[in-house]
């Protein structure tokens, strides 16, 4: 009987320490995993911090490539628009429109890279640029020769930030293409406010882009990814009945 006794208390206590080691073993197990997981995240952070210095460190360069380039640049044009303004009403003649219109765009110019060079160098949001400035991209447009309309449907109200900024730069560079390429034509810009999205069109009568529709130029590529960048879409096209037409949607809910 005491033999029995002896070896039931030597299987409990077996059971016992096995259970203890057991659980030593996972709480160990569990250690190691936790660790194993702070690692990870230390290390993503670590390369997050290192992708982020990178971009600052491009968005630097960036910013002193467009400084060193583009500002003089558009310095001298503004100078020289506004000294060859002066000088004809000094003489008492009549200003061209044109040169009004390279004045005021030389302006517009100046006013917007400085303010993209403050986003370079501070990773900030611009706030600036929106369809409220769109009254003023028409002006210009008339100055230059160029005769444009904006329509609206549904009710207008207030647009999410990236929305209105790229809504603005699609129909900005629009024009201009229709300007550049479009020869003696029209403008219509259609602002279409819906629940879920906004739409913009952009059409004109003239002669239309020359270049092959399969090799697009710059700002069609730029119109698309700033579009892209929010989830919507943009097709440009010839219309059937003469001029071309840019269209965009750009979500209003986030996707």
């Amino acid at each position: 009987m005491r033999t029995d006794r002896g070896w039931k208390r030597f299987y409990a206590t077996g059971w016992v320490v096995s259970c203890l080691v057991a659980v030593a073993a996972a709480r160990q197990w569990n250690g190691r995993v936790r660790e194993a997981e702070q690692r990870a995240a230390e290390i993503e952070r670590t390369h997050e911090a290192t992708a982020r210095g990178r971009a600052a460190e491009e968005r630097l360069r960036i910013a002193r490539d467009l400084h060193d380039s583009l500002t003089h640049s558009i310095s001298v044009v503004k100078m020289q628009a506004g000294v060859a303004v002066h000088l004809a009403r000094k003489r008492g003649e009549q200003v061209p429109e044109s040169l009004l219109a390279i004045e005021e765009a030389a302006t517009e110019a100046s006013r917007e890279l400085r303010e993209t060079l403050r986003v370079l160098r501070r990773d900030e949001v611009p706030t600036g640029t929106g369809l409220t400035e769109l009254p003023r991209l028409i002006a210009r447009c008339g100055s230059a020769g160029l005769e444009a309309s904006v329509h609206e449907l549904g009710t207008r109200r207030e647009l999410p930030a990236d929305v209105d900024t790229a809504a603005y730069r699609i129909v900005q560079e629009a024009l201009t293409n229709t300007s550049r390429h479009a020869g003696p034509a029209t403008a219509r810009v259609t602002l279409d406010y819906s629940d879920d999205c906004f739409r913009v069109e952009i059409t004109d009568d003239g002669e239309g882009i020359a270049a092959d529709s399969h090799r697009p130029g710059l700002g069609l590529i730029g119109m698309r990814e700033r579009a892209a960048a929010l989830g919507g879409s943009l097709v440009a096209y010839r219309r059937p009945e003469g001029g071309f037409a840019v269209e965009a949607v750009l979500p209003l809910v986030p996707r």
